[in-house]
């Protein structure tokens, strides 16, 4: 089965444990404000590979991406049988296998996902927003699926790496942060947490490619802000935990 690939990377530091061979695909519903790959949002273009091309490449550099790979976006869930064979057949070959997504498109009772998380070792969740109306007016998309998902992938005793991304005047607001605490502290599976640091790097691809950028004028997030939401994220999350 092929897939359409925007780019492949095979030094990935931040894409899950270890050194990883990292997989980035085409398409994806959500617009982001921040998104410093609007390049994949396009199904259009990119690059048909087939999963044993792939596992091919990843086979030549398996002596230091040691840590296995990992599919990401775009949003990976758009080809989900695609995934779903590679990350079987990496299965084979013993290699880890860590899915990168938002979950945007899950659907309940959609049979595929049961077959997707049989090959999948790891599901790093991006939670964009807690609040749904504010999660459209960043994403352009409730998050009512993505929530969903997360709440299934830890039925099915998946582990989980969830990320939040702090942006000023957007996402940085100590109630949402509680409120996504709150949820995170309901998932049993949650093996970690990373909240981010807003980065205006994508403007100047924007720029290269013709578009407004939306948060313009917004400043970057310092470490220490981002530090300090996660405080509040993991006093949400200890809160729940303990049935306060």
């Amino acid at each position: 089965m092929n897939g359409n690939i925007h780019s492949l990377e095979t030094f990935g530091t931040v894409d899950g444990p270890g050194i990883r061979f990292v997989i980035f695909t085409k398409g994806c519903p959500m617009r982001c404000l921040y998104c410093h790959n609007p390049d994949t949002w396009s199904a259009e273009g990119g690059t048909s590979m087939s999963t044993d091309e792939l596992l091919e490449k990843y086979e030549s550099c398996r002596n230091f991406a040691k840590g296995g790979i990992t599919v990401t976006g775009g949003e990976p869930l758009v080809q989900i049988d695609f995934v779903t064979e590679l990350f079987r057949k990496a299965h084979e070959k013993n290699i880890h296998t860590c899915l990168d997504t938002s979950g945007i498109v899950y659907k309940e009772n959609d049979s595929r996902y049961d077959e997707l998380m049989k090959y999948t070792d790891l599901v790093m969740l991006d939670i964009k927003h807690i609040d749904s109306e504010r999660h459209i007016a960043l994403t352009g998309q409730d998050n009512k699926q993505i929530l969903a998902f997360a709440q299934y992938v830890s039925e099915k005793n998946v582990p989980l790496w969830i990320r939040h991304v702090v942006v000023p005047n957007v996402t940085d607001n100590e109630d949402y942060l509680y409120r996504l605490g709150r949820f995170v502290g309901s998932l049993p599976h949650v093996k970690a947490l990373d909240i981010l640091p807003y980065h205006t790097m994508g403007e100047v691809k924007y720029k290269e490619m013709g578009m407004d950028y939306q948060l313009e004028g917004i400043p970057a997030a310092e470490k220490n802000q981002a530090a300090s939401a996660r405080q509040v994220v993991l006093r949400g999350i200890t809160d729940q935990r303990r049935g306060n």
